[in-house]
């Protein structure tokens, strides 16, 4: 009962988002109350969601200041160095900005933080994608399949999920991993080009000057040219541009190195880059409540997939509905467990978290598979396979950000990306076959 009732408010939840009947926001905090109360587990509920909320604060914590200080550094103009360099080399070609786009979004996510490359990236390219008049939803789809590549390093948080159930070493998922990786990136680099052709021929090239990048983008600007207004003229601070880029890069290393929580990480470098670029009171408070509005509505959204989650988790359903999927495999599929527990990755990471299925139902499949001579290494590389899909689901909180920050409806994102990160998991699927990190039947 428990498990249909946990599918039911999934299915729902999405039915909602997807025909646009109920924000997310909406959505994810009511849906999951109603379910719950349809259970019997109204006493019970609020306890539920408090540990929900509980769990996820930091990451919205983190996503509140990382809003803010990439918004400070934006208004500073610290990227306009890159948009010049970019409009340079892409000259006013669609199929170069999104293959551009994708090589950001792959050098960025190397510290592992979704948040971090969508914050950055987006931030970096959007303004370039609205002068050339591209698709945003183009933008978005190469970005998070970029993502979704080096999202298997053992810091991006699979992988160690993964490792920590199965109790291997990371160093024996992710080595033989590597080469995989290479591979699916060079996939996506190849979408970017296919999507990216398909752009130049409906638009063609727009000629742009190096001087056009200075950059907030504009529609109508003089024959086509991008505009600045006279105040986001004066928030630039073009002398400061070391001393931001050296903080920046500063709070990347100390990001990846996790010589701190994220989100103090991300309050100091805040509080930083305030001090030193508009050292007026006045002017700090102007600068949070340019950036305040964008900020709120994300953690609204990371506060109510807490409570999507906590409730998920607290009234059983998760493990319930764990349970109903494995007791739908047959025991003649025992030997193709391998790749039985990489395409069940594709649905269990979408429809549940990271944490529940890595490490609620890899063991049960670890389980079973060693009976058969099937490694729990190899079962882990194997539960890999489906991030690219997982990313596009409505519980992975991040996702929301992205399509915040394009300006893009999510299930938009969703319809025009769904078949590409499925495309993507099959090619690492395939890639992985080949090179033997995990059998196609066991003793064959």
């Amino acid at each position: 009962m428990l498990s249909l009732l946990g599918y039911g408010m999934i299915v729902t939840f999405m039915a909602l988002i997807m025909t646009k009947r109920l924000s997310p926001l909406v959505a994810m905090t009511t849906v999951p109350i109603v379910f719950a109360l349809i259970a019997g587990f109204g006493p019970e509920m609020g306890d539920m969601m408090i540990e929900g909320l509980r769990k996820v604060a930091p990451t919205a914590i983190m996503v509140m200041f990382a809003i803010l200080y990439f918004g400070v550094m934006f208004d500073t103009g610290l990227f306009d160095p890159i948009i010049r360099k970019f409009i340079t080399l892409i000259n006013g070609d669609p199929m170069k900005a999104v293959l551009f786009a994708t090589l950001l979004a792959g050098m960025v996510s190397l510290d592992g933080d979704g948040s971090t490359t969508y914050m950055i990236t987006i931030t970096a390219m959007l303004p370039l994608f609205k002068r050339l008049r591209m698709d945003p939803l183009c933008l978005t789809c190469v970005v998070i399949l970029a993502a979704s590549v080096t999202n298997l390093l053992p810091w991006g948080g699979p992988l160690a999920r993964a490792a920590a159930s199965l109790q291997v070493d990371t160093s024996d998922l992710f080595l033989p991993l590597i080469p995989v990786m290479v591979v699916a990136f060079l996939g996506v680099m190849a979408l970017a080009c296919f999507i990216g052709i398909r752009e130049r021929q409906r638009l063609g090239k727009l000629r742009l000057s190096a001087g056009a990048a200075a950059t907030l983008f504009e529609d109508d600007g003089d024959e086509g040219l991008p505009s600045m207004s006279e105040e986001n003229a004066e928030l630039r601070r073009p002398k400061l541009f070391w001393l931001n880029a050296g903080l920046t890069i500063a709070l990347m290393t100390g990001l990846v190195t996790e010589v701190l929580p994220l989100s103090i990480l991300f309050m100091v470098a805040f509080s930083i880059a305030l001090v030193i670029n508009y050292p007026h009171m006045h002017d700090q408070r102007r600068r949070i409540s340019a950036h305040a509005p964008t900020a709120l509505n994300q953690i609204a959204i990371f506060l109510a997939a807490g409570i999507l989650a906590g409730i998920l988790s607290g009234t059983g359903m998760v493990n319930a509905m764990s349970a109903s999927f494995l007791a739908m495999l047959p025991e003649t599929w025992g030997p193709y467990m391998a790749p039985i527990t990489a395409l069940a990755s594709i649905p269990g990471t979408f429809f549940m978290s990271n944490d529940a299925f890595y490490y609620g139902v890899l063991p049960v499949l670890a389980k079973a598979a060693a009976v058969y001579g099937i490694s729990p290494a190899e079962i882990g590389r194997a539960s890999l396979v489906g991030q690219p899909v997982h990313l596009l689901s409505p519980l992975v909180a991040s996702t929301y950000l992205l399509c915040g920050l394009a300006g893009v409806e999510f299930s938009d994102h969703q319809k025009y990306t769904l078949k590409w990160a499925f495309a993507l998991s099959f090619l690492l699927l395939g890639v992985c076959l080949v090179m033997g990190l995990f059998p196609l039947q066991a003793g064959a």
